[in-house]
């Protein structure tokens, strides 16, 4: 068995496809085929079933991805560690960051780490609070970036900086000019939130445990998988969402007004850094860590 056929393996198995596994790859159709077939021959087990021009994970082949990704993680960790032996921060250094935190907090200092350590080549993966876990609990990910709580107690969890949720809605909407909206003005506006996962929506969810309410009191229009998503929604609605402040305030569509609604004690949330105590740190890792405050 070797490294080529696991990565191999886990994109066909991933995709379920093996023309797309072997364009991600930038190989061909039959070297992909080839591979899978030796590893199959190789230990005598069917790790996809082929019906017509269709390919499906057996049940062995399903048990065998988490081992898979495990080892090809092992294995980037141990090229990195390597890489890494010399006197600067070089190398790759892969983030998840959820949303928020990804899309607005971390891209500038991204920038500043590149300009003083040009070879570290970054890449950074968007996901919601739990998938930015998993990714570095799986080792798919060398640093976590997230917003609000989340439940990894695998991981050391630093926060890093702190963000202000804000009341958005049209700048027309009566409760634009509601200076504190009450436990009844919730319950009859119409909302739309982030999906179950997100660290947006578990930080509302806190403020209106706060309020003696629940989610399921509200009356939900609509749940949605991004900011910006929300943003277009909110400008052509009746309703009301929460979102970062400080996304607010620099990054509304042009051409959309909005206004946060005046709030004495918003409801606020910890940005943090996700790490994995057991896994090797690397220059980068720790480069990155010291210029945000995480070291």
């Amino acid at each position: 068995m070797t490294l080529e056929q696991i990565r191999i393996f886990l994109a066909v198995a991933e995709r379920q496809h093996v023309t797309r596994a072997a364009e991600a790859l930038n190989l061909t159709q039959s070297a992909v085929s080839s591979a899978v077939a030796a590893l199959e021959a190789r230990h005598r087990v069917r790790l996809f079933d082929r019906v017509g021009r269709r390919i499906a994970l057996t049940e062995a082949g399903r048990r065998f991805m988490d081992t898979a990704r495990a080892l090809l993680a092992e294995s980037e960790a141990a090229e990195l560690m390597l890489a890494d032996l010399g006197q600067t921060a070089q190398g790759r250094l892969r983030i998840s960051a959820s949303q928020t935190v990804g899309s607005y907090w971390l891209p500038p200092r991204l920038v500043a780490l590149h300009e003083t350590h040009p070879g570290v080549a970054i890449s950074l993966k968007i996901g919601n609070s739990a998938q930015v876990a998993r990714a570095v609990s799986e080792g798919a990910a060398d640093l976590g970036f997230v917003e609000g709580e989340v439940d990894a107690p695998d991981l050391l969890t630093r926060v890093v900086d702190r963000d202000a949720l804000a009341l958005v809605t049209r700048k027309d909407h009566p409760l634009a000019a509601a200076p504190a909206p009450d436990r009844a003005a919730y319950l009859a506006q119409d909302w739309v939130v982030r999906e179950p996962g997100s660290g947006t929506r578990a930080v509302f969810e806190d403020h209106l445990a706060a309020m003696g309410l629940r989610l399921a009191d509200l009356s939900l229009a609509m749940e949605l998988p991004s900011n910006e998503a929300i943003l277009a929604v909110v400008a052509e609605s009746d309703y009301a969402s929460f979102l970062s402040a400080g996304t607010l305030a620099s990054h509304v569509p042009a051409g959309i007004s909005f206004r946060e609604v005046d709030w004495t004690a918003r409801p606020e949330r910890a940005f943090s850094v996700l790490i994995h105590p057991q896994r090797y740190r690397s220059r980068a890792v720790e480069a990155l860590l010291t210029r945000i405050g995480g070291a």
